[in-house]
């Protein structure tokens, strides 16, 4: 994420934006180093970050409408479903964490749909990423290679937010309904590249 962190800064991005992929890295290196606290805090970076899509969302995207308020019915029913899914199996310190920071994820991806179709499909890949991670560890079967899973959901992500957010910001305007749900007619930007989260998330993967 660095490196994607400086493509956007380079191309006179958000600040907001750098921040939010800054935070990303930041919590990738606290999950690497370990459980218990520092998971925690790795989480509360992620969480710092999600925020900072909240703000930039909040200031680039469109006015909510009826297809607001149905997406939100759609996403509010699919945290309670998850959360109610995961937390018997969740150790008990992390029940309430993971519960509090699924739901302002979710109203992040939520706030990316107002944007850019692009940064709304990030917001959607980003609930997978992290509906993956919290499956392992609440000892849920796991598909072959999960750590791939996870870690490809995430980069694209990441991608999708940080370019839907670019195409904002660069015409200084709110997207508004009609340009959020079509695809960008111009050239595509820059892919910027992001840091393998395999190994910070695959040391939080229960061991079989």
């Amino acid at each position: 994420m660095p490196l994607l962190a400086a493509h956007v800064l380079l191309r006179g991005g958000p600040p907001l934006l750098a921040g939010a992929l800054f935070l990303g890295c930041g919590g990738d290196t606290l999950l690497q180093v370990g459980g218990g606290t520092v998971f925690l805090l790795g989480m509360g970076s992620f969480a710092a970050g999600h925020v900072c899509y909240l703000l930039l969302f909040a200031r680039h995207g469109s006015p909510g409408g009826a297809r607001t308020y149905r997406l939100a019915a759609l996403y509010a029913a699919a945290w309670l479903t998850v959360v109610v899914l995961l937390w018997p199996g969740l150790d008990g310190e992390l029940r309430v964490p993971v519960a509090f920071y699924s739901l302002l994820l979710t109203a992040m991806a939520l706030g990316a749909t107002r944007a850019r179709l692009l940064s709304g499909a990030g917001g959607a890949l980003f609930l997978l990423s992290d509906t993956l991670l919290a499956s392992g560890l609440a000892e849920w079967p796991q598909a072959p290679a999960p750590q791939f899973w996870v870690m490809l959901t995430y980069i694209a992500a990441q991608w999708l937010l940080t370019q839907g957010v670019l195409l904002c910001h660069g015409g200084h305007h709110v997207c508004t309904e009609e340009e959020a749900g079509r695809s960008p007619a111009g050239p595509s930007t820059r892919r910027g590249s992001g840091q393998s989260r395999t190994a910070a998330r695959a040391s939080t993967m229960p061991k079989p």
